[in-house]
């Protein structure tokens, strides 16, 4: 039987989520765009009608808006929350008054307050990683070679009719070394039915064997399914302790977890975009605010690990060269450096209309998918 969290908990996490998140993002812009001495003319969290809101004294509209999916910051010259330049307000900002709009800002700068955004997202994940190293520690196998060591395998192991025996060690996959199951586990999961070149010790002598992963589906204990690969061996031990590090080391650590949780999320997107993972994997608002009850419900730990992935993601995300994204302007501005000029208005009105458009049916798209794969719909 699977467990469900309460109800409130699903509303509660995902705003615990995705609210400071998005603030921490539009903050970034904002703080940078401050320091150029860029006047923004609102700072939202969420989208659409105004819940509550004032005006400080620099003339910032700082308000709560009722679809919170998101946020903005509006800069002067902007003519939307994208920040798209408003052609005719630009021209009709007298050459005096020009010092504060945010498109007359010299290039450098614009690409600074723009990735920012991103930048905020990724701070954010390398210290919760990085306090996560100093106050738990680095997860350290306790018995090394016996983590390597294959015990047991599974009723339809893959390595062992590939060839692989009891006793064996698993010294290397595909030519990387490896130094304990973790490593053996994350090498081969994310790829289901892939073919590897697996080395092990026997006897005193090294052996090298082709063992494709089988295709499982795992599903945890909240119901939610996703296809991995597995090999079918136990190993011998699986203890592990954990090491508390200092600053220096935990940022370090945090920035190479970081890192790898970047190439598995560029992985996963490439398998679907190859058909060797199902769509239903992708998430949008809805299973955000299914996961985020879920994690909530497993304690602080889980949670705050799963808001540091989520705040990759939307650095991630934010990052892609889809024009109305963060990367779509940064796309804008290298292209600007090339040509020594800016794009043409008409370009950049027609690249961002369709960049909206493109954004606006992959929500479309990934909210349909997560709703058809809640368990009331029987996915």
């Amino acid at each position: 039987m699977f467990e469900s969290p309460p109800f409130w908990m699903y509303i509660l996490g995902f705003l615990l989520v995705l609210g400071p998140l998005v603030t921490v993002h539009e903050f970034g812009h904002y703080l940078v765009g401050r320091w150029f001495g860029v006047k923004a003319e609102a700072f939202s969290v969420g989208f659409g009608k105004e819940l509550l809101g004032w005006t400080d004294r620099r003339g910032t509209r700082w308000k709560l808006s009722a679809l919170p999916l998101g946020g903005y910051v509006q800069f002067k010259g902007d003519m939307n929350p994208a920040s798209v330049p408003d052609q005719e307000a630009l021209a009709a900002i007298a050459p005096d008054e020009r010092s504060d709009a945010f498109h007359f800002k010299p290039l450098w700068q614009r690409a600074l307050i723009v990735a920012a955004g991103p930048a905020t997202n990724i701070v954010v994940a390398l210290g919760i990683f990085a306090a996560f190293f100093m106050v738990l520690g680095r997860p350290v196998a306790l018995e090394p070679e016996s983590q390597l060591t294959v015990a047991s395998f599974s009723e339809n192991s893959a390595a062992r009719e590939a060839g692989i025996e009891v006793g064996d060690r698993i010294v290397a996959i595909d030519g990387k070394v490896m130094s304990d199951f973790a490593e053996v586990r994350a090498a081969i999961l994310l790829h289901p039915g892939r073919t590897f070149a697996i080395e092990v010790m026997r006897d005193g002598e090294t052996r090298t064997y082709s063992v494709t992963s089988r295709r499982e589906v795992f599903t945890d204990q909240f119901g939610n399914s996703s296809t991995v690969g597995l090999i079918g061996v136990a190993p011998a031990a699986v203890e592990v302790g954990f090491e508390r590090q200092g600053p220096v080391a935990a940022t370090v650590m945090a920035a190479e977890h970081s890192w790898n949780l970047v190439r598995t999320m560029v992985t996963g997107v490439a398998q679907i975009f190859t058909g060797d993972r199902s769509v239903s994997e992708l998430g949008g608002p809805v299973k955000i605010a299914k996961y985020s009850g879920e994690q909530f419900s497993l304690g602080p730990f889980a949670f705050f690990e799963f808001m540091a992935l989520i705040s990759l993601n939307l650095a991630f995300i934010n990052l892609l060269p889809i024009p109305a994204l963060d990367g779509g302007h940064l796309a804008f501005y290298a292209a600007e450096a090339i040509r020594r000029r800016p794009v043409g208005p008409r370009s950049q009105e027609w690249a961002f209309r369709t960049g909206v458009a493109l954004v606006l049916m992959l929500m479309l798209f990934v909210t349909v998918n997560d709703v058809v794969t809640l368990p009331v719909f029987g996915g």
